[in-house]
Formats: structure tokens, sequence, C-alpha cells
């Protein structure tokens, strides 16, 4: 089966196309992207595997449909293009953000389905409505494909009530569809999935801790196959301190702040996903490399910042031992997390106590899948880079797959 794997933002579509013949076995076939969609004239890059060549130019993509257009008119462009007269794909995968409680698993996309998708826009007002627009143009430029929504927050939606639960009135929460849900979840369930196939362990006996650190990170505690805890909540923006995001903190903070400086809901809004996190202690970016260069050369600031990235990280890694009575292995994934070995080593050093021993040759070796703890240590360390689209395309063939058998 081949899926295009899709994944669109408010000015971006991002897309994947996978080979996926049988079992688990499968093959990346293209990939590219359309950045700047809506201005003029939005950038397009493109590449197949059987070249190792970027092709890079300008199309004109209005919106999402145009985008669409663009990436169909490539893949079956004469010079380049992997197709001659038609496009041989068996199904469309997206990533759909936001999914609320109504959504435990991947879902072949209806009128029902995208009405549900469209009912949890309040919480994921700038997620899901790209999402929905690349839903759509897919339909209308790939009419009669089957298209399967594949959502961020299905994972998480095996936590128990105690931990999803919010301590405000119940029937607040319930009118309002308020809890935690969590996000990053293909990512976390891709890389412990990988990390106990790589360790040939049984991921339904496995008690594992995720990190996945990027400009958004996040961390979840996987206990026996299922998400237990996860540290975003009912936004990206509860947990870990991220790129621009604050993380944790007291909510009475936020009616202090928009008091004192007399700001809307919408500019605190802003102020906590996008000027805060590292960037906003820091003064400088939310670019690890750029605060770390900075911190050698002297920077307080930011050193601060990194610290307490390490603090909080070190804080929800203990308390997630602690909650699954024990760890077997952690996973560090995202752009941090598999290219940060200064980082990993720091925050591993902090949780020798419990048994984690770092090993300094295998965590700055050039591998990319590794164990970075010594043989022996009680609870081991791995690097697994993140590929949710694959996983993306996986959930969606055996959703197609499940559709065909039940048709027959």
């Amino acid at each position: 089966m081949k899926v295009l794997v899709i994944n669109c933002g408010s000015s971006s579509l991002k897309f994947k196309l996978y080979d996926l013949p049988a079992g688990d076995t499968a093959a990346l076939m293209a990939e590219g992207v359309v950045e700047e969609i809506g201005r003029e004239k939005s950038k397009f890059s493109y590449r197949d595997t059987r070249s190792p060549d970027k092709i890079v130019g300008d199309v004109v993509a209005k919106d999402h449909t145009q985008a669409v257009a663009a990436m169909k008119d490539m893949l079956l462009d004469a010079e380049h293009g992997l197709f001659k007269e038609k496009i041989e794909v068996d199904a469309c995968g997206h990533r759909v953000v936001h999914g609320r409680e109504l959504f435990s698993n991947s879902a072949l996309v209806t009128p029902e389905v995208r009405g549900a998708i469209e009912a949890c826009i309040g919480i994921a007002p700038l997620h899901n409505p790209p999402n929905l627009a690349g839903i759509a143009a897919c339909e209308k430029i790939f009419p009669g494909l089957p298209q399967v929504a594949v959502f961020d927050t299905a994972f998480h939606q095996t936590m128990p009530p105690h931990v999803y639960t919010y301590g405000l009135p119940k029937d607040q929460l319930d009118r309002n569809h308020v809890r935690k849900y969590g996000f990053h979840g293909t990512s976390h369930e891709y890389v412990a999935r990988r990390c106990a196939e790589l360790m040939k362990k049984d991921f339904a006996k496995l008690k594992i801790i995720t990190c996945h650190l990027g400009n958004g990170s996040s961390i979840t505690a996987v206990k026996d196959g299922q998400s237990y805890d996860t540290s975003m909540g009912l936004t990206p923006l509860e947990g870990l301190l991220m790129g621009t995001r604050t993380g944790d903190m007291d909510p009475a903070v936020v009616l202090y702040i928009m008091d004192k400086d007399k700001l809307s809901p919408q500019e605190m809004n802003t102020l906590l996903n996008s000027k805060s996190g590292v960037k906003g202690v820091s003064g400088i970016s939310n670019d690890m490399r750029q605060l770390i260069a900075k911190a050698k050369e002297g920077d307080a600031r930011a050193q601060l910042a990194l610290d307490m990235f390490d603090y909080r990280l070190i804080k929800y890694i203990g308390s997630y031992v602690a909650a699954m009575a024990g760890c077997d292995v952690i996973v560090f994934t995202g752009g941090i997390g598999e290219n940060d070995a200064t980082m990993r080593a720091r925050v591993l050093k902090s949780l020798q106590f419990i048994g984690v021993d770092v090993d300094p040759e295998r965590n700055s070796s050039p591998a990319k899948e590794k164990v970075i703890t010594r043989d022996g240590s009680r609870i081991c360390a791995w690097v697994v880079p993140t590929n949710e689209e694959l996983m993306i395309a996986r959930k969606t063939k055996a959703i197609v797959e499940q559709g065909r058998s039940l048709a027959r």
C-alpha cells in the first residue's frame, strides 16, 4: 500500500510518500514541503529516493488546495516526478493535532469525523483549522481516495481519570471538555515501540519514559504499552519549559500580569506561547545552540535558561519513575533530544541515584539509534530519532485495511 502523509500548518504543507508492502516494512518514496502558503509566491521543495538532489522553486499556492495541487504536479512532473500519468496512491494520512476525548484511535474521515474535528477547534484554534484544510484539499484534488485522520492526542487517551482530571469543579470540567489531553502522541508511541524493538523486549511489559525535546517539548510515562501520564495538558502550554512556552506555572501569575500590565486575553496568550520559555528567560533565542554558546561566554541569563530546562526535565523524569513504581528505559528524541549529547549527560548524571549509568562514549557516538548507558545500568537510556510520518502512514494503512476487511 502506498500512503501519502500530509501535515498542514497555517501557512505550510509537508508531505511524505511511503510504500508499505507488508507487515512493518516501509520505504520512503518522496517528500517535500510547500511554505509561505497565501503569499504571492510560495516556496516549494521536493525530492524522491531516486536522487539525493532537492528540487527547489516557487509555486502559486494561495490556499491549501493550491498547495496540494502543486504537490500533485511535482509528483507527476515529466522530468522529476515519480509518476507518469496518474499518482498511484492508496490513501492519505493526515496529522490532526486535537481530537479531544472523541478519538482514542485514528479514523477514516467521514462527515461525522470532520464535524468532530471541527468541534475541537475551540481548544486547538491554531492547529485544527489547517489540518481540516489539508483534508478538504486532498478530497478535492484526489477524489475518492480514503482520507485518514491520525490524532496527536489519541495515544494519551489511556491515561486514567485521576491523572487527566484537573482540580476544578467536575461539572464545569465536563461541560467545557477541560482535562489533560497531551500531545506529540504519535512521536511518543513511535519511539517507545521502536526502543522496545531495539531492546528485543515486549513493549507491553516495559515502563518507558519518552522525552520529545524540541522547540515544543513533552515527556510521557508509557506503562505496559500505554500512555499513563504526559506533561502537556489541555493545550501544549503545560509541562516542560520550552522554546517559547512557559510550561508549568502558578495560574495566578496569568491573572496578576494581566492586571498589572493591562493585557488582553489574546495578548496574554501570545506572551505565554510565543514570548516565554527559554527565549523569554534568556532574552536571546529559542535556539538551544545559541544559548549554549552564550552560556560558555558567561551570559548568566542564557545559563539560567539552560538550567531551568534541565531541571524541569529531571523533575518530570523523577516523578514518572515514582508514578510508574519504576522505570526500565528513558528515551530521548526530537531535535534537542537526538542531537544534544551534553544536555543528555547533564540530565542523566542527576539520575545516577536511581540507577542510570551514562557511558560518555556511547552518548557522544554519531550513531542515530543508540543506547547511551553502560551495560548493567539498572535503568538504560536510549536515543531514538522520531518518525511521526512513518507512524501516521502505518496507522493509515491499518485503518484502510480494517475498512476493507469489514466491507467484505
